[in-house]
């Protein structure tokens, strides 16, 4: 039996392997094939951005304008309410603080950055309030 075992396993081994010589030189051929397509696609699209480019070409204008009174200064940018600030910052300990003390840490970051979020909101707008008085 153990025979007739051996004998049917060889079998489908020497059935089973392949000429390798064969695929790779058919795989050759697909690459070359598939290289000599990218590289024509690649000539046929800069031959199309070059037409294109021919075709809108059009007439530049440049003016000059070098009055005193040229609006160049962008506008300043708004800064960051103290209730921004604080639910950040809030969000940001309270999810590293969740993670480290919960079990399963994804949840703990979650709700303690939920959680840090409103508090540091909170903290901020009342550092507003203050500072406006």
């Amino acid at each position: 039996m153990k025979k007739l075992l051996i004998i049917v396993m060889s079998f489908f081994a020497l059935v089973s392997c392949k000429d390798m010589q064969k695929e790779n030189q058919e795989l050759t051929v697909q690459t070359a094939a598939i290289d000599s397509m990218k590289m024509a696609m690649e000539k046929q699209r800069i031959i199309d951005s070059v037409k294109m480019a021919e075709s809108s070409k059009k007439e530049v204008v440049v003016v000059n304008n070098t009055s005193p009174q040229s609006n160049t200064s962008t506008a300043p940018r708004k800064k960051m309410s103290g209730a921004a600030k604080g639910a950040l910052i809030g969000a940001g300990v309270g999810a590293v603080t969740g993670a480290i003390v919960s079990d399963k840490k994804a949840e703990g970051a979650i709700i303690g950055g939920v959680a840090g979020a409103g508090v540091g909101a909170g903290t901020g707008a009342i550092i507003d309030e203050n500072k406006k008085k």
